[in-house]
């Protein structure tokens, strides 16, 4: 696999480097011991402007697990761009770190870290991208089907940075993906347009409907909170809108109850039903645990 320098974006990555780092995932998984030491020597700043379960936590055991160490920095520390500009966050912890765990409201932030800082950035979230939660999720996949470019994902609800991410991992892997949302809140057209070129390259395709009859034969249907962290818009402005949409056992079944798939955090009730969050064919912890190995495999091709 070539050398990353970055990790902003999936669309940063060719196809080999991002199917080299789901098979390093998975090497990191089952078989940790041999990378217990992949890390050591090595300190990481992770920074937070939001508040984080799955990311801080993963990142953090991740790193130890690896035998490196990290340091974290949230919003007490002064905002990034407030306090003082990023640049100059970046300069200065390029000076004693070796790498840099961003998840921040913008992405220029994430951009911003790595144009002016002289270490290796990380992008644990942004406003446009969830690279390293895609990454995850495809390991999941990846756990569950031998050959990725024959399976159909199926993503339903709004249109966010965790579809950015997903479509591009989709493209990458040469997979066929629909997207259905309520009509004007569909993914950001560039993206889409960037990513259904990237997809006929590898075999893949994406497809946007407003339609759940599009789901049809869905290997794993995906969701994501219909609010976003830090929108301000009130559930009953969007529930009429959303309803059709959520994910429930009627629907699952009417596709041929294929994996049903999910981020976190969950409102319950909203977009997924308890009994589909909980059921049998739900890949939700899976998809959580695999936050640390694909992101300790992206850290192992950046620093080792």
């Amino acid at each position: 696999m070539d050398k990353i320098s970055h990790f902003l974006t999936l669309k940063d990555l060719t196809q080999a480097q991002f199917l080299g780092l789901i098979e390093l995932a998975k090497q990191v998984k089952t078989t940790p011991e041999k990378f217990n030491q992949a890390l050591v020597g090595k300190s990481l700043v992770t920074l937070y402007e939001k508040p984080s379960l799955r990311t801080r936590v993963s990142f953090d055991i991740g790193i130890a697990k690896l035998g490196g160490h990290s340091v974290y920095l949230d919003q007490n520390n002064g905002a990034l761009g407030k306090r003082e500009s990023v640049a100059d966050f970046a300069k200065n912890i390029s000076c004693w770190a070796d790498g840099i765990v961003a998840r921040t409201f913008s992405h220029k932030t994430v951009e911003d870290l790595a144009e002016f800082g002289s270490v290796p950035v990380i992008n644990s979230l942004s406003d446009m991208y969830h690279p390293c939660q895609a990454l995850a999720d495809f390991l999941a996949l990846a756990e569950q089907f031998d050959d990725l470019s024959l399976i159909k994902l199926v993503y339903i609800g709004d249109g966010n940075n965790v579809t950015h991410s997903l479509m591009i991992a989709a493209a990458l892997a040469g997979v066929e993906m629909v997207v259905i949302c309520p009509e004007g809140h569909f993914p950001d057209g560039k993206v889409v347009q960037d990513t259904q070129a990237l997809a006929k390259s590898h075999g893949g395709s994406l497809l946007l409907s407003t339609e759940l009859s599009a789901a049809k034969g869905a290997d794993a249907v995906y969701t994501d909170t219909w609010i976003s962290m830090g929108d301000a818009i009130n559930y009953d402005e969007i529930k009429e809108k959303f309803l059709p949409y959520q994910v429930n056992r009627q629907l699952m079944t009417s596709l041929g109850d294929g994996y049903f798939m999910h981020c976190q955090p969950a409102h319950i009730g909203q977009e997924v039903t308890q009994d589909v969050f909980d059921g049998q064919n739900s890949l939700v912890l899976t998809q959580a645990e695999n936050r640390m190995h694909a992101q300790n495999a992206v850290m192992i091709s950046l620093l080792s």
